[in-house]
């Protein structure tokens, strides 16, 4: 049965307060030589050095993210030539997130890239994007920025402050951003919907499966609050004003299936992060990265790792998406076709 927990509105400040502690994890990763990143120092105002088990559990998550986005990117149609169609990434509850500047580096920037959050996060990053020339000059010398409606315009970047919970609000946004719905498009949300209320949710995963028809949806969040260590993961998280409102509604990783299938998306599949670090981030990376920090906490980093998951869902109206994903022998695939009533 669900429970009921925090108040959406009293959760606001301390959820965005999350962002400041995913870009400081990050650039503690990226100080230990798990990832590169050359842009995430200049989000971060104290730096922090995280325990082992933390970078290593950041790393997964952004190795199984980078992972699926570089499959997206690599995706191509019929007719199309290599690396030329045009695609789209969507971004939901963005935060300081440096994905765009690395993919401006690597070449594989899309043709549109598109972050959402809410005013009080995008006024901050569009007056770093204002004030620094390094990411500046990644977007356009051109750029419309604006800290005080928090709104960055050019033609392949946009960061737009929103409320997830108004859909009429994301319909607009969408429209503003100049958005093509029928080209192939990555929406991602990490850690974002788990903290909104069950209806919103499922109306956010809802509104995307309508709106776009060729397109990847990547969620990356918690599961099973019921066992020991969800119990205590949940405390914590309250403790910080951080109640996970959506958890309880979608507790396991079947349940984060079934929320993208009733909502209309052709295919889920959810994998939780211990079943990814071992069998989808590649061995060498793996091998790479337990050498860089002494490690002995084997027990958590399974329980942790098993109470966080990736989901994907895809539209594919283009036929584009055939080999996407985990590995077709070792995954648990539910369709539309297949799913229960």
């Amino acid at each position: 049965m669900a429970k009921v927990v925090g108040d959406s509105q009293s959760n606001r400040a301390a959820v965005q307060a999350t962002n400041d502690d995913a870009s400081a994890s990050k650039l503690s990763c990226v100080k230990k030589g798990y990832m590169k990143d050359d842009y995430v120092h200049l989000f971060v105002r104290r730096p922090v050095k995280r325990s082992p088990i933390i970078n290593r559990g950041y790393f997964a998550r952004w190795a199984a993210f980078r992972k699926l986005l570089n499959q997206f990117l690599d995706c191509e149609g019929n007719g199309d030539e290599k690396g030329k169609a045009k695609k789209q990434i969507l971004s939901l509850g963005a935060g300081f997130d440096t994905t765009y500047f690395q993919l401006q580096d690597e070449g594989k920037a899309p043709h549109l890239y598109v972050e959402l959050d809410f005013k009080e996060v995008t006024g901050k990053k569009a007056a770093l994007i204002e004030t620094c020339d390094q990411l500046r000059n990644k977007i356009s010398a051109t750029a419309s920025v604006s800290r005080e409606k928090g709104e960055v315009l050019s033609d392949h970047y946009k960061l737009l402050p929103v409320d997830l919970c108004d859909i009429q609000k994301l319909n607009d946004i969408i429209t503003l951003a100049e958005m093509d719905p029928s080209l192939p498009t990555f929406i991602i949300a990490e850690c974002v919907l788990i903290y909104i209320d069950p209806d919103s949710s499922r109306d956010v995963v809802g509104w995307a499966s309508k709106t776009f028809s060729t397109a990847v949806f990547f969620l990356y969040e918690q599961i099973l609050p019921d066992d020991a260590f969800g119990e205590q993961m949940i405390k914590n998280l309250e403790s910080r004003g951080c109640a996970l409102l959506g958890i309880y509604a979608t507790p396991t990783l079947q349940a984060k299936e079934k929320l993208f299938l009733d909502q209309g998306w052709q295919k889920a599949v959810a994998w939780d992060m211990l079943k990814i670090y071992s069998t989808f981030i590649e061995a060498q990376e793996r091998r790479r990265i337990e050498r860089l920090e002494l490690f002995d906490e084997f027990e958590e980093w399974h329980m942790m790792q098993e109470h966080y998951c990736v989901a994907y869902a895809i539209n594919d109206a283009m036929g584009l998406f055939g080999d996407f994903g985990f590995p077709n022998n070792q995954q648990h695939v539910l369709d539309a076709s297949s799913s229960s009533p």
